[in-house]
């Protein structure tokens, strides 16, 4: 993937889930206390990571959307 930040997204998601299947099935409260807080530092760092991207495109508003056909100003 071009980006770095977003393996580290698909990871904090699959953390937060496994939270919430191991607090449903009743598992001890450290396990789920770690996953919580191992989710948090993991969204912190990838939003970091996704900000910090040294990412530049030619496009700009004046492009418009690329799946809709520009305005007409008829």
């Amino acid at each position: 993937m071009k980006n770095p930040g977003i393996p580290l997204l698909i990871l904090t998601t699959l953390i937060l889930i496994l939270v919430t299947i191991f607090a449903s099935l009743g598992l001890a409260f450290s396990w789920v206390f770690y996953l919580t807080v191992s989710g948090q530092a993991t969204l912190v760092f990838a939003v970091y990571k996704v900000l910090t991207d040294d990412y530049q495109t030619e496009k700009t508003f004046k492009d418009w959307y690329e799946d809709r056909p520009e305005p007409n100003d008829d």
